[in-house]
């Protein structure tokens, strides 16, 4: 991968609709070449599939992140037994034993029983809990109707479907089609994204657990890491109950490069200490968000028939 490689992944991770001609137009590409690239991401396996989920926020769901060291005899066995929940949606192996497990809990009551299948499974002896803020919701009272679950299904895989096509399987006019996917997006109530998998390129992406300082801000060091380092940032997250600790996916082509760009992030004002960990390989599987059916009761979605 290159840096525009890297930052067509995130364009698409943010809404794999995109059209490639506003692609081409934001890159400065040919539509043919921007093509290209993406058909080359799809063909190494580093992108898996184009996805159509409800949103977090019209789910009112919230993701977790549990990690830590595995004390497993073969740790990359671990995600085999972790996939057994239905709310394990990503694992990754890193250095040192190091195990990601993150989660989409229906809500918070679902918390503890989930740290413990972790836990348990894992074999992680001493996990760290992180919750990732949901992000607001700007349209409260906003819901998906029940055309809007039929038109996610068929874009569950392929979220590059022809709205035509999409019709067609739904029994309903491409206008029609056009203007639910448009309210959809405007008021937040899906995510069009993509399954990436940049450990299947030959470059290297670990994640940087980053402490705050005693008395620096949060905030200011998490506004400087994103603009003295966007060159190398993939996505960049803060859990709300780990006030200071900031936590980034890193991308370089070597390990001289990013054993360089430790230690300049080290270095950095407000900066306490560092953590990385090289991902080794990572897994992303479906959850009870991929089986959401439409509501049925006006208060919160029921799962489709299925496996648990």
């Amino acid at each position: 991968m290159d840096r525009t490689d890297v930052e067509l992944c995130i364009c698409l991770m943010m809404n794999s609709r995109t059209p490639y001609h506003e692609l081409a137009s934001k890159f400065g590409l040919s539509i043919n070449a921007v093509h290209k690239r993406i058909r080359a991401m799809v063909d190494a396996g580093m992108i898996r599939a184009f996805t159509a989920r409800a949103s977090l926020v019209s789910l009112q769901a919230i993701t977790v992140w549990v990690f830590g060291r595995s004390d497993a005899d073969h740790p990359d066995e671990v995600h085999a037994r972790l996939e057994n929940s239905d709310s394990v949606y990503w694992v990754a192996n890193s250095g040192g034993g190091y195990v990601y497990v993150g989660g989409y809990l229906r809500s918070l009551s679902e918390l503890d029983s989930f740290v413990s299948f972790v836990r348990k499974e894992g074999e992680i002896g001493e996990p760290t809990v992180g919750i990732i803020p949901m992000p607001p919701n700007r349209y409260p009272g906003e819901e998906l109707h029940p055309l809007d679950y039929q038109i996610l299904s068929s874009l569950h895989r392929d979220s590059r479907k022809p709205v035509t096509e999409v019709a067609s399987e739904v029994h309903a006019s491409a206008k029609t089609v056009h203007r639910r996917l448009e309210r959809m997006m405007e008021k937040g109530l899906a995510d069009f994204s993509i399954d990436w998998y940049p450990d299947a390129s030959n470059d290297i992406v670990s994640l940087c657990h980053v402490s705050v300082s005693g008395g620096a801000s949060r905030e200011e060091v998490f506004s400087s890491l994103r603009q003295n380092f966007s060159q190398n940032m993939l996505v960049d997250i803060i859990f709300s109950n780990l006030p200071n600790q900031v936590t980034l996916f890193l991308w370089t082509n070597s390990m001289r490069q990013m054993e360089n760009l430790r230690e300049a992030i080290g270095k950095s004002k407000g900066v306490g200490s560092i953590t990385m960990n090289v991902l080794q390989i990572g897994y992303m599987f479906e959850t009870w968000r991929d089986r959401v059916a439409p509501k049925d009761d006006g208060k919160r979605p029921r799962r489709a028939p299925g496996p648990p």
